[in-house]
């Protein structure tokens, strides 16, 4: 039986403030923003091409804001979304090169996490064999 992970809640304190982060910014696309009522708002982003989308509002976790750290996603270059990242305001770190990949990592204004990793050549989510040359 396959079990898909399509929704993540990111805790933050403000949510036009983390929406605006996250669709301007980062570039995520706004799928709904809905007030279901006074004590609930739910607000769903999903980063282009993924299947898994990221929710934030009010009323939807008892998490604190920021409390979550290395939220990753696999980009295809590290270079290329730092650049697009940095040239939208983000404070990216510079790429990490790593055996396993390279990383770009930023955090939302709560301090919410992200790592974004581009995965090595020989790695099969990059359309490579799967065998570590150097292992």
């Amino acid at each position: 039986m396959d079990m898909k992970l399509e929704l993540v809640t990111v805790p933050v304190s403000d949510v036009d403030r983390a929406k605006e982060f996250y669709v301007d910014k980062v570039g995520f696309n706004a799928d709904h923003d809905h007030v279901v009522s006074d004590e609930m708002r739910f607000v769903q982003l999903t980063p282009p091409g993924s299947a898994c989308s990221i929710t934030i509002g009010t009323g939807l976790t008892q998490m604190t804001p920021g409390s979550l750290d290395n939220m990753q996603m696999v980009v295809s270059n590290a270079d290329d979304i730092r650049a697009a990242l940095v040239g939208r305001g983000v404070e990216a770190s510079e790429v990490d090169e790593q055996p396993w990949g390279r990383f770009v990592y930023f955090s939302d204004p709560d301090g919410n996490g992200w790592a974004l990793q581009e995965l090595p050549a020989w790695s099969t989510g990059a359309g490579g064999d799967g065998v570590n040359p150097n292992a």
